[in-house]
């Protein structure tokens, strides 16, 4: 078990497969000049499996969310998704990508044993998607989108950042759009893990700012029954059901306190939060020849240094050094 000093308990592994990307979102890497990790550091599929191996089967994580950079780059995708679905207990399996190249793969990863899909898609607008992505590929996520929802990926997740003066008044026609084609909508407030280190909490979009434009045009109720525990996202019914919004506020409403993550980045560094400033090093345990046993200690032993928050309330908070793309979304 992933057990930390506040009794919080890891179930979820993010597994980061690569740190490039196909974009560069305004919001995540400068338009050139972000060094990618040296290829000899990154981790093997062999290594990538065992760690997922030695997680499910002995230290109680239940699902695995792979991610990047842009997860769809990753060569050997498919046969990880396949090795990881024979495990016992079988994890529940998941991806958040940009979409670029989902229509073509979706099938294989749904035949490998994925369950579901993340994907991003911060505009309706082809001329702002370019402004935002600084590539002219709108209409390659739209595809995927449909390839996911043929092949199964469901429920289909469709996530979205608010930029101000870029897309700050799209929410309304994005949650619209959703709802007419079947996808689960999610708004995720701008975080400070940019590689430009350009995030400033002043005049960023917040999740306040996100219902108040979707009230303007639906009626949100929030979802009964249900509390929010570890899911990043609130979640709210829209005109009476079945359709359902999200919104991810990491920064004006953090879950950190039943937060139940842990990860891993594409070069075999454990972080026990997204904004940690810390990492261990299991690929050095690794490649060292260590037992299954050791990697679990040592894994362990880090989640006991778990810190309560984020810090990001903090006026003395620091941005971690490494950027999303490097870190995993």
């Amino acid at each position: 078990m992933l057990i930390d000093t506040f009794g919080r308990v890891a179930t979820d592994l993010r597994v980061s497969l690569t740190d490039r990307c196909n974009l560069r979102c305004t919001y995540c890497m400068p338009e050139e000049g972000l060094q990618w990790l040296a290829k000899p550091g990154l981790l093997t599929d062999d290594e990538i499996v065992r760690l997922i191996r030695t997680a499910v089967t002995g230290l109680g994580i239940e699902e695995v969310r792979f991610t990047g950079g842009e997860p769809l780059l990753r060569p050997g995708l498919v046969g990880i998704v396949e090795r990881c679905a024979a495990l016992e207990p079988r994890p529940r399996m998941s991806l958040t990508t940009n979409g670029i190249g989902l229509q073509r793969t979706a099938q294989a990863l749904r035949d490998a044993g994925l369950d579901r899909v993340n994907v991003s898609l911060d505009t309706l607008r082809p001329d702002v998607f370019k402004a935002l992505t600084r590539r002219d590929r709108h209409r390659d996520v739209l595809k995927g989108l449909e390839g996911a929802r043929a092949a199964g990926l469901t429920p289909v997740k469709v996530n979205a950042v608010l930029m101000p003066g870029l897309n700050d008044d799209e929410a309304p026609d994005l949650l619209a759009w959703a709802v007419e084609n079947g996808y689960e909508f999610r708004f995720i407030e701008q975080m400070p893990l940019d590689a430009q280190h350009g995030w400033k909490r002043d005049g960023m979009i917040t999740a306040g700012d996100v219902l108040e434009s979707l009230r303007t045009r639906f009626t949100l109720t929030p979802e009964p029954g249900k509390a929010r525990g570890s899911a990043p996202a609130e979640r709210w019914i829209v005109d009476g059901g079945p359709a359902r919004v999200g919104v991810i506020a990491s920064v004006t409403r953090p879950f950190c306190r039943a937060c139940d993550r842990t990860r891993l980045t594409a070069d075999g560094q454990l972080r026990t939060c997204l904004f940690a400033r810390e990492e261990s090093d299991l690929r050095e345990a690794l490649r060292s020849g260590a037992p299954d046993e050791e990697i679990a200690r040592l894994w362990q032993t880090a989640m006991r240094g778990k810190k309560a928050g984020s810090g990001l309330d903090d006026p003395s908070f620091l941005q971690p050094e490494r950027p999303m793309s490097a870190i995993g979304g």
